[in-house]
C-alpha cells in the first residue's frame, strides 16, 4: 500500500462513473448498472496495477485486460478515456452510427481493447489462451478479466476455469463482479451461482473475496494474486449494481436502461456534478 494515493483513485472512479452516466444518456441506450458496479475495480487496474502505455497500446509484454461481460462497455470506455487511450469526447458518441465506441468492445477499432466481447463467457475463455501463450513465450505479464455474476451461469465459463487450473495459469487473474443481479432480477431467483468460491476452488483456483468498492481491499487482492504461484486467482468482488447513484443502486431495472434528462442530471449531481 506504500505510495498509493487512495483519494486520487477514488476521484478517478467517480469520474469514470460520471463518464458512464453521460455516455449512456447521450446514447439513449446501454448498460449503466453493471458498469457503475465495476468502476472501482477498473480504476485500480488501469491507474495503479497494470503495465500499459496509452501512447503505445500494442506495447510488447504489456498486461492485458478483457471485459468478458462486454455489455458493461461504458465502464471500460470510461477507464480508457480517463487513462488517455482516446479523447473523452468519443464517450458522448457511444452507440452512434459510425462512431468508434459501440455497444460492445471492438478490438479492431478501439485503442486499448484487447478482445471483442459480448457473447457471455467467451471473453473469459480467450484469456485462458492469452495466459497460456504468455507462459509458452516466457512473457512476464499478467492477464486480467472481469466477469459478471450472471455471466458465470454460462457453461463455457467452467470449461475455461477447468483449463486454467489444469495449466497452472498463475499469470491469470479473473474478477467476478458479484452484485447479485442480472437482467431478469436476482441471481438467486434466475439461476443460483453460489457458492462461487467453492466452485472455483474445485477447479484449482486461488480464491480471494473482497468488498469491490474498497480501494485498499482491491489493491491488496491484486497484489496477493501476483504472489500466488502454481494456480490462477479469482477475485470475488462483492459490489452494488448501480453504485454511486442512489436510485440505480441494487435495482435490476437499471441493468440495460438509459437515464432520461432529469435522471441523468440527478445522477451527475449525486456524483459531484460535471465541471
Amino acid at each position: 500500500m506504500q505510495n498509493v494515493n487512495i483519494q486520487q483513485l477514488q476521484e478517478v472512479a467517480t469520474n469514470i462513473r460520471k463518464d458512464i452516466i453521460q455516455a449512456v444518456h447521450a446514447a439513449g441506450s446501454g448498460h449503466p448498472g453493471g458498469s457503475l458496479s465495476a468502476a472501482d475495480l477498473l480504476t485500480v487496474l488501469y491507474f495503479h496495477k497494470m503495465n500499459i502505455d496509452p501512447k503505445n497500446p500494442k506495447m510488447e509484454n504489456r498486461d492485458r485486460f478483457v471485459l468478458s461481460k462486454g455489455h458493461a462497455a461504458p465502464v471500460l470506455y470510461g477507464a480508457l478515456a480517463q487513462r488517455g487511450f482516446f479523447p473523452k469526447e468519443e464517450l458522448l458518441k457511444l452507440r452512434h452510427m459510425g462512431a468508434m465506441l459501440q455497444g460492445h468492445p471492438d478490438m479492431k477499432n478501439i485503442p486499448g481493447v484487447e478482445m471483442s466481447t459480448g457473447s457471455l463467457g467467451q471473453g473469459f475463455s480467450t484469456t485462458i489462451g492469452m495466459a497460456l501463450a504468455s507462459k509458452l513465450d516466457k512473457v512476464d505479464n499478467r492477464i486480467y478479466t472481469l466477469l459478471g455474476d450472471g455471466e458465470i451461469q454460462e457453461g463455457l465459463v467452467w470449461e475455461a476455469a477447468m483449463a486454467a487450473g489444469h495449466y497452472n495459469l498463475d499469470n491469470l487473474t479473473a474478477i467476478v463482479d458479484f452484485n447479485g443481479l442480472q437482467i431478469d432480477g436476482k441471481n438467486d431467483d434466475v439461476m443460483t451461482v453460489s457458492p462461487i468460491d467453492k466452485k472455483f476452488e474445485s477447479f484449482g483456483w486461488h480464491v480471494i473475496t473482497i468488498d469491490g468498492h474498497n480501494m485498499e481491499e482491491i489493491i491488496n487482492a491484486f497484489d496477493e494474486a501476483g504472489r500466488a504461484k502454481g494456480k490462477p486467482t479469482v477475485v470475488i468482488a462483492k459490489t452494488i449494481k448501480g453504485k454511486g447513484v442512489s436510485f440505480m443502486e441494487d435495482q435490476a431495472g437499471w441493468h440495460g436502461s438509459a437515464p432520461n434528462d432529469e435522471q441523468a442530471t440527478t445522477a451527475l449531481d449525486e456524483l459531484g456534478g460535471v465541471k
